[in-house]
């Protein structure tokens, strides 16, 4: 596939340029876009990938949010459950009527499978059917966007993630059946988070997913899951569930050593 990343940074640009750059949620999802891609990039290679395929997994990376955007500015809030499912949203726009992805490149060689790359980046688990490299691309996105989503619950306050104010988000506790998942050592089922605690949780929770050895090595590299652990609760309940939750990923990963 024939990609100008000159072309993608520009257009990628233009495309934001339409939304509130000043909305908090706007300027998270234009940083965390940048960031997925680079890390895209890293993971390919990190396995051997070809130039030509490591740039193809960059792409994905620059394309996969590119829904959120028209998301907060008709429904104000990432939840998918509240609004709309991002990916197919984003994917919809991409290789729908509206045919995105032609302002970004000539070459449509590869739409297939960089659609089905995007509209799987955020489910619970990847479609049975996907083999071969583009099981690659899926893992490759997945984990490049768990690995940031960490960094994005530091770096943003969690108040404008969840849509809560601070005195909801520090008193929040969890519900048991999320930490029934975290104790199974997978990501949490959306539809059992009801709180902004469990969605701390949550967030933590995406590391048991990730695919890749480097993932983790970037995840540990950056330090916001330690920083995640260290989140300022007054609720004993929700206390505790970081504490258990550190030291049920503690034990998965030494386990794999």
């Amino acid at each position: 596939m024939n990609i100008d990343r000159k072309r993608v940074r520009e257009q990628f640009a233009a495309y934001t340029r339409n939304y509130d750059p000043e909305d908090p949620k706007i300027a998270l999802k234009i940083s965390h876009t940048y960031r997925v891609a680079e890390s895209c990039e890293k993971i390919a290679k990190s396995i051997g990938m070809s130039d030509e395929d490591a740039e193809f997994a960059w792409l994905s990376g620059m394309l996969h949010d590119i829904g959120r955007f028209e998301q907060v500015r008709r429904f104000n809030t990432f939840i998918d459950s509240q609004s709309v499912d991002h990916a197919e949203f984003g994917s919809d726009l991409l290789f729908g009527e509206d045919n995105l992805i032609s302002l970004f490149t000539d070459d449509m060689s590869c739409n297939n499978t960089l659609e089905i790359v995007i509209r799987q980046h955020n489910k619970f688990r990847i479609r049975k059917d996907i083999t071969g490299k583009t099981l690659d691309f899926c893992n490759i996105l997945r984990d490049a966007d768990k690995v940031d989503i960490l960094r994005v619950n530091i770096e943003t306050p969690m108040e404008d993630i969840y849509n809560v104010s601070s005195d909801e988000l520090i008193n929040s506790g969890v519900t048991p059946a999320v930490m029934d998942q975290v104790r199974e050592h997978h990501a949490v089922f959306r539809d059992v988070m009801t709180t902004p605690g469990d969605h701390v949780i949550g967030h933590i929770a995406l590391a048991f997913e990730l695919v890749y050895p480097l993932s983790w090595e970037l995840a540990k590299e950056q330090g916001y899951l330690d920083q995640m652990f260290n989140f300022p609760s007054k609720n004993e309940e929700m206390l505790k569930a970081l504490a258990d939750t550190r030291k049920e990923l503690e034990a998965f990963y030494a386990a794999k050593d």
